[in-house]
């Protein structure tokens, strides 16, 4: 077991649903909630013992979710949690992320949407320790496979991850705060945004209230992604089928009918299985929709949601499956490369994305 937990560690991994406030670190976590108990803003004594608390209850979860809402309001924070959230994830030797957040409006703190996304990419190039590929134009000779595979530091090779960025439709939004955030996304294309995601509390809100902003960007040739059956509820997942998204994530709750409509278009879903225990939308991770789309080779990939929140990383994800579904090593690292289709990046990270899990595939298996 411990051979293949560092198995898991070790192969190059691809990460398509990861929330920018669930990966914050428990340690800041910690830190900055202290000094908001320190200001009255927050009675510190009634998390702290959740923040260290790994294995979390899900109202406890609910209890950090609140948390994350209040600590990610001003520009400095947003940036820092960014900056730490990618360098955890390249320690988990992930190559590609696509990092989503929501971008927010904070008249007390002078946030603009735009702020907001700023300071993101503020923490993206703030970071040092790893090379952190985020532009649309990474893909050129400059940053050719060669070169990120002998990028050193200090004489160690020095992590690298291509990052890029999907902007959140909250669905406690109105339509036209959704295509605001559209509107954001493609003015900052050239900043490493890829995408739409539609993600927030699952009994919140109306479909008809995103659709707009969702045709909208599909029109603009912005891909979407969509939080799909994370409750019972046929009418919208049948809705959010009905316009073609190129991604869904979690769809734990989808019917047979509605299955035979994602296996037939070869709709992609990002899997989250620790995520989906711990919110209880299944009894065990054996029963778990994974299995059923493995064995008839539907497009998946195996994602955190909140790696911070639910005391997870990506190589723990990919153990959890192996342990559970008895994947051999071969078919994890094939897991991981068949997730390069997926992703919402240009040809050429694709192909750089695929020599480096190629090239460590042939020395992991020498």
């Amino acid at each position: 077991m411990e051979e293949l937990k560092e198995w898991c560690h070790l192969i190059p991994k691809i990460e398509l649903h990861a929330h920018l406030n669930g990966s914050i670190r428990d340690s800041t976590l910690f830190e900055l909630a202290k000094v908001l108990g320190e200001k009255g803003v927050i009675v510190f004594a009634a998390v702290e013992d959740v923040i260290m608390k790994s294995g979390r209850s899900l109202p406890e979860c609910f209890q950090l979710f609140d948390l994350f809402h209040i600590l990610a309001t001003d520009h400095e924070t947003v940036a820092r949690i960014a900056k730490e959230a990618i360098e955890d994830f390249a320690a988990e030797n992930v190559v590609y992320i696509e990092l989503r957040t929501t971008p927010k409006n904070n008249e007390s703190k002078g946030m603009t949407k735009r702020s907001y996304m700023e300071a993101v990419i503020k923490g993206l190039r703030a970071i040092e320790t790893v090379s952190v590929y985020f532009l649309n134009t990474d893909d050129s000779t400059d940053n050719s496979i060669e070169a990120i595979l002998t990028n050193d530091i200090h004489g160690a090779k020095k992590k690298n991850i291509y990052v890029r960025l999907l902007l959140s439709i909250d669905r406690r939004e109105t339509t036209a705060a959704a295509m605001e955030t559209v509107d954001l996304a493609l003015e900052l294309k050239d900043l490493g945004v890829v995408g739409i995601d539609l993600s927030g509390n699952p009994v919140v809100g109306e479909w008809n209230t995103f659709l707009p902003a969702l045709t909208y960007a599909k029109e603009q040739g912005l891909p979407i992604t969509l939080h799909c059956g994370e409750v019972p509820n046929r009418k919208e997942v049948q809705s959010m089928l009905d316009i073609c998204p190129q991604r869904i994530g979690h769809a734990c709750f989808l019917e047979n009918e509605e299955w035979e409509r994602v296996k037939s278009s070869k709709i992609p879903v990002e899997i989250c299985l620790t995520s989906n225990l711990r919110t209880q939308r299944l009894e065990s991770i054996d029963r778990h929709h994974f299995a059923d789309l493995y064995k008839a080779k539907h497009p998946m990939v195996l994602c955190t949601d909140d790696p911070g929140l639910f005391s997870t990383s990506v190589s723990n994800e990919y153990y959890l499956a192996a342990s559970t579904f008895g994947l051999s090593k071969g078919e994890l690292i094939d897991l991981a490369q068949n997730a390069i289709e997926f992703v919402f990046a240009s040809d050429g990270v694709k192909k750089a994305l695929t020599d480096i899990i190629q090239a460590a595939k042939r020395e992991l298996q020498q």
